[in-house]
């Protein structure tokens, strides 16, 4: 979602520098825009102040001399480093009492902005610039020679049947994971039809794919813990559809112009949708949700378990039925 700041931002000043800050396991994602110029290291923990280590950070920022910096979290701490870096304009919302902190604090009006990627654009234009009427779509840079070297490495046949990418994990908590006998399902009955079926995840997710593979027969493809994010960049050019929950790799692959099919439980789907005209998003929008919540405040789950493998399905043969046409 903060590729469509960096495409606002390089529409509007096509000579500047475009630089991220972000953890080193993101990077492969952030070198993918072509926006972006380069990407600096972030080593702090998410949740933890670290104060000391925010200091020393913002004070070798200090050699780069930027002139502006945009701040996409919301919290105190994270003002804390372009203060210190003595970055003359700090741009960000004004949350958590750090509008101090900040040259230019912005108020978050949420009818104005309703979901995540306007609140990142709006920040990269002036306070007074009318809202966008279309917010760029994100579009990540694939490497065709780099796919063929994955595909090499994972052993997988780049043949003519038809891919299906499931995407079982969320970083976010149980409350966005559709649950792995549904996955399963899907998985099954497209395995059925001569498909192949390929798990995308990160390493804390390898069990959780490892389940859904031994579910639906053994006959996937559980690629989870042994990729990179830019691998799984070029991996996706090569799958049809992906079903997905509300997650990372729900964007990737977004960005990337895959047919998505994406799970919505406990969040919503107007404040952080697939940016893709080719994405569907299916959800039962019961009264409870969205509640945003890691767990079900109710522990039962059922804005994901009711939402069942027939309606992904459906959604999926929508799909092919639109790229048949």
């Amino acid at each position: 979602m903060a590729q469509s700041l960096a495409m606002v931002l390089r529409q509007q000043m096509p000579h500047c520098e475009i630089h991220a800050l972000a953890p080193a396991h993101l990077h492969p994602l952030w070198r993918r825009m072509p926006e972006v110029d380069d990407v600096h290291v972030n080593p702090l923990r998410a949740g933890r102040l670290q104060l000391a280590e925010r200091y020393r950070l913002a004070r070798r920022l200090v050699a780069h001399t930027f002139t502006h910096a945009i701040l996409l979290p919301n919290t105190f701490k994270s003002a804390l480093i372009p203060y210190w870096a003595r970055i003359p304009v700090r741009t960000g919302f004004a949350r958590e009492l750090r509008g101090g902190l900040l040259s230019d604090p912005r108020r978050l009006d949420r009818h104005r902005y309703p979901t995540t990627v306007s609140r990142f654009v709006a920040l990269g234009l002036p306070a007074d610039a009318a809202t966008p009427t279309h917010l760029p779509v994100p579009a990540l840079r694939v490497d065709a020679g780099g796919r063929r070297g994955v595909l090499t490495r994972l052993g997988l046949e780049a043949g003519v049947r038809p891919i299906m990418a499931l995407c079982p994990g969320a970083e976010y908590g149980p409350a966005k994971q559709w649950p792995a006998e549904h996955f399963a399902q899907v998985a099954r009955a497209k395995l059925a039809a001569g498909w192949e079926v390929w798990l995308f995840g990160s390493r804390r997710e390898q069990v959780l794919c490892e389940r859904i593979n031994a579910l639906a027969g053994g006959s996937c493809s559980n690629l989870a813990g042994r990729t990179r994010l830019d691998e799984l960049v070029d991996l996706f050019t090569r799958v049809s559809v992906a079903v997905t929950n509300d997650s990372g790799l729900m964007h990737v692959a977004s960005a990337v112009g895959v047919e998505v099919v994406a799970v919505f439980g406990s969040s919503d789907p107007g404040f952080t949708p697939p940016l893709s005209a080719r994405a569907r998003v299916v959800s039962l929008g019961l009264g409870c949700s969205p509640c945003f919540k890691r767990e079900c405040p109710r522990g039962h789950f059922n804005c994901l378990r009711e939402l069942t493998p027939a309606a992904v399905l459906a959604a999926l043969d929508e799909c092919s039925a639109v790229s048949a046409a």
